[in-house]
């Protein structure tokens, strides 16, 4: 063993200046603590990264989305849309009148036989049969489409890993343009399937006018429609936000993405050599900011009371005094930058041993620099960031811990030279520091809350590998802790995600039990006991579960706009800077290149995830129109198609109640199954994480251990519970 490798053991316990006065048996038990924790904190990072495989985090995402993403929601009303379609064929064979007594200026809209109510009604069910009828063709065809993503994925890694530069830029457009070719079709399915349950809602909607119009109903029915009317029509302005969101959400990805090449290169050209560590740091934050960001917007864009939840809380910072409230989309920016913050934050953590600053390792005596000013230079950076931002609910907290950073940061370069302070001021920061990480982690963990991120997240491939290459990993010392932090975020997180599904669950039943009640009232009503009013509560109704079917729709919209927008992102910004860098001589072996290798492979994995994710609601809806749906929107179309006078009429009515109500409880039982499949993943993949990663982790103090569960459950219990019901 040469001496300059025993030396650079050495220098990792700080062991350098008493190496004339060790004895050699000393020395080697040094080496061999050395030798220990690199191997440790080698283990920790091959762990960690063995628990987030790609297919690892698409299970991951599937768990915690699962009660946002709500594939019930597309299910649960659709028998019941069906059913009360029937009752309206069998309630238009009855007495017709005309509702044409006050028109609107220059006509209907959408009704097209206004003198015959009879007939509007048997426009609703026409139309409601075709949407039917096209989303199961639609979502058949979404499952066949995003079943082909993963495949292009793992030629995408192969062509980044293997490739060289001129390979990556001749193939690798290829497949990143077949996914957004696929997002770009599923959008358009999702598009037209919306369109139809839209134009549903419309002649429902100006039929409930046309009757307030034509006064045949008056007191409390006539306000109860005005009210359903009103509901109707900002349902729809908030779609059109939805459209409007959509296009700043792709802004502010692209504007995330090239901000990320700018901070890199200005980091890594300013970096000194011998930091290595830091530089990794900054690139993981980089890295994970976007992940955070499209795992935010995808959260926003599959549940609605999020949206609602942030809007408030902007309101509530407006309301105090602040010029203006920061929107949804501005929020979740702002919560992305929680792990930037956090990396900065565990960096001045490493310095401080037990009840002591380590001021040896805290200034670098060849630059004569204190080793906390590059992580000055990244508070300041993400504090003006933050700055560009509308004022939000988040934004207070996040300029508040950068500016803490900051101020410990200028503090300890005061004293850094000198190599000592005051045990008084020593104790003083040493407090602050230990406030500010917890102060992180609590926002951190708020963040993946909000954004429902995954609390274990891999690092970037070609980082991983050049890491594994240099060994570098072994220089974190905190990684024990920060895998115990990230431990708990995920136990915290899923157990969050029970809840919340459970609530979920129970409040679908709730609605299911009302609509049942009401459908089987309606049912119970004699022929002659069926008048206008029974009419309009069933229109009521309607409305009611068509505007449901419509909004899972608009949901996948979503998340095929946010599929192609990320796609479009990679082949224009993101693959354009990796043509266009040049190699520059850098104190890493992780250049320029390899950065935007692994930010296309990040965006090509978020793209394939929620592809994972559209497949599972797609395969799920597909599966059991097949078996409960389709037969019984043929037995509508049968139904209106028949002789209302005819016995036969009234045994067809009767097969489609019975049938209807059958598969109301085949879907509640599949519902229930997969509440119970869920439960049963979330503990296999915590059991999975104890197993492996927490169980080779050295014992932590318990004022640590309690410190980082108080940061999570701070972190992960302020919402509020009516955002989830």
């Amino acid at each position: 063993m040469s001496l300059h490798y025993l030396l650079s053991d050495v220098v990792v316990v700080g062991a350098l200046p008493k190496l004339r006065k060790t004895s050699s048996t000393s020395l080697l038990k040094t080496i061999g603590i050395s030798r220990n924790k690199e191997a440790m904190y080698s283990q920790i990072e091959k762990k960690t990264q063995s628990l987030t495989t790609a297919e690892e985090m698409r299970n991951q995402t599937k768990l915690v989305m699962q009660p946002y993403v709500n594939w019930e929601g597309y299910l649960t009303p659709t028998p019941l849309s069906i059913a009360i379609l029937g009752e309206l064929v069998f309630i238009s064979s009855k007495t017709d009148f005309s509702i044409n007594k006050n028109p609107p200026k220059g006509g209907y809209k959408y009704i097209r036989y206004p003198d015959s109510f009879r007939a509007c009604l048997m426009q609703v069910c026409n139309s409601g049969w075709g949407a039917f009828n096209e989303a199961h063709k639609n979502m058949d065809q979404i499952r066949l489409h995003t079943m082909a993503v993963p495949d292009y994925m793992k030629t995408a890694v192969k062509i980044l890993f293997k490739g060289s530069d001129e390979v990556v830029q001749a193939h690798l457009p290829d497949q990143l343009e077949n996914i957004r070719v696929i997002a770009d079709d599923c959008l358009e399915l999702a598009n037209s399937t919306e369109k139809r349950f839209t134009d549903v809602i419309n002649i429902i909607q100006e039929l409930l006018e046309a009757c307030v119009n034509a006064e045949h109903f008056y007191g409390e029915e006539l306000d109860a429609v005005k009210k359903k009317l009103d509901e109707a029509k900002m349902r729809k302005e908030s779609s059109v936000d939805a459209a409007e969101r959509s296009e700043k959400a792709m802004k502010a990805m692209e504007k995330e993405l090239k901000e990320a090449h700018e901070i890199y290169n200005e980091a890594m050209d300013s970096l000194p050599s011998g930091w290595e560590m830091i530089g990794m740091d900054l690139v993981a934050g980089l890295t994970e900011s976007f992940n955070t960001l499209v795992n935010g917007l995808t959260t926003m864009a599959s549940n609605p009371l999020k949206l609602i939840s942030l809007a408030k809380n902007a309101l509530l910072s407006q309301l105090q005094g602040h010029q203006s409230a920061a929107d949804s989309i501005d929020e979740i920016n702002i919560y992305s930058k929680s792990v930037q913050i956090l990396k900065c934050t565990e960096n001045l953590q490493t310095f401080v041993k037990e009840n002591m600053i380590n001021w040896k390792d805290l200034y670098d005596q060849k630059h004569k620099a204190t080793v906390t000013d590059f992580q000055k230079k990244q508070f300041t950076r993400i504090k003006e960031r933050l700055n560009e931002i509308l004022m939000g609910y988040a934004k207070s907290s996040a300029i508040e811990l950068c500016d803490e950073g900051i101020s410990i940061c200028e503090e300890l370069a005061m004293y850094a030279p000198e190599g000592k302070c005051e045990d008084a001021k020593t104790e003083e920061l040493i407090k602050r520091i230990r406030k500010l990480t917890e102060s992180a982690r609590i926002f951190d963990s708020k963040s993946k809350d909000i954004t429902k991120s995954p609390a274990l997240a891999p690092k970037p491939p070609m980082m991983f590998k050049e890491e594994s290459k240099s060994e570098a990993m072994s220089a974190s010392q905190m990684a024990s802790d920060n895998a115990r932090f990230h431990i708990e975020q995920s136990r915290a997180q899923l157990d969050k995600t029970r809840e919340i599904y459970e609530k979920s669950v129970k409040n679908m039943e709730k609605n299911q039990k009302e609509l049942t009640d009401i459908l089987i009232t309606m049912r119970n009503c004699e022929v002659k006991e069926i008048d206008f009013n029974t009419t309009i509560k069933m229109l009521f109704k309607g409305m009611d579960a068509m505007g449901r079917v419509k909004e899972q729709w608009e949901k996948m919209v979503r998340f095929f706009q946010m599929v192609s927008n990320i796609v479009k992102i990679s082949l224009t910004r993101t693959l354009k800077d990796f043509v266009s860098t040049s190699e520059k001589t850098q104190s890493l072996s992780y250049n320029s290149k390899l950065f935007s290798k692994d930010l296309l492979y990040n965006q090509g994995f978020q793209a394939t995830n929620i592809a994972s994710l559209v497949n599972m609601i797609a395969t799920t809806y597909t599966e059991v129109s097949t078996k409960h749906l389709m037969d019984r929107v043929s037995s509508l179309g049968k139904l209106m198609a028949m002789d209302k006078e005819k016995p036969e009429f009234l045994s067809e009515r009767l097969q489609l109640q019975n049938s209807c109500d059958e598969a109301q409880k085949a879907i509640l039982r599949l519902v229930l199954k997969n509440k119970d499949e869920f439960e049963r993943k979330s503990a296999a993949r915590l059991e999975k994480i104890d197993k492996e990663l927490l169980a080779i982790l050295p014992a932590a103090a318990p004022e640590e251990i309690k410190s980082i569960q108080a940061a999570v459950k701070s972190g992960f219990t302020e919402e509020e519970e009516e955002d989830y019901v």
